[in-house]
């Protein structure tokens, strides 16, 4: 049997096993810091064919990795307002969603929360301006409506509630505090609620 019979053919990737290799790559290296070289290194493929079979470069990579969070996170949240009739639930089941991504699929939530993403996908909306978080903004809206928080601009009231939040998480994601980000949960929706429940 010759050379040519016993090689074996190559490594054909997904389009779903580029942006999962490239998600872990972004979220451990950063954009900038990550080439479709590491991403075929990752692969474990000879050539960058099989990324250009899909993808035209790493910018697109990134955009179709965002457009597929921001779509997956619309869903969760369709789905927590639908379950929970309160404003204040359906906040409090939100954290709860980015504790458990935090904790479950941290590359996700670095990808959003430690990256510039503003910097490599220019022509994307900022996070703010995607369906899901208008839709946690609109929550805020009808929680000062019904009373349950202080009368004040709903992006007012995201920013000073979900600054909490969202520091305490990047600071677990980045390593600057050492324990699981479940067991800071209890006392961050505390401090959280403060800023914002009417008294």
């Amino acid at each position: 049997m010759d050379q040519d019979q016993q090689a074996l053919p190559p490594k054909i990737l997904s389009k779903d096993e580029i942006l999962l290799l490239s998600l872990k790559l972004f979220a451990q290296k950063g954009f900038f810091n990550t080439s479709l070289t590491d991403i075929k290194e990752a692969a474990d493929i000879k050539t960058s064919n099989g990324i250009y079979q899909h993808f035209k470069n790493k910018q697109t990579i990134a955009a179709e990795l965002y457009g597929n969070i921001m779509d997956s996170l619309n869903i969760s949240i369709d789905d927590i307002r639908r379950r929970n009739r309160k404003p204040s639930e359906q906040l409090r089941e939100t954290v709860n969603l980015f504790f458990k991504l935090t904790e479950d699929a941290p590359d996700v939530m670095r990808f959003l929360l430690l990256l510039k993403l503003n910097e490599f996908l220019p022509d994307e909306k900022p996070l703010l301006e995607t369906p899901a978080f208008i839709k946690i903004k609109k929550i805020f809206f009808v929680a000062a409506k019904e009373g349950e928080i202080r009368n004040m601009d709903a992006t007012l009231a995201y920013s000073y509630f979900f600054g909490i939040i969202n520091t305490l998480l990047s600071m677990v994601l980045s390593g600057e505090l050492e324990k699981p980000a479940s067991s800071y949960q209890a006392q961050a929706w505390t401090t959280a609620w403060a800023t914002i429940v009417k008294k």
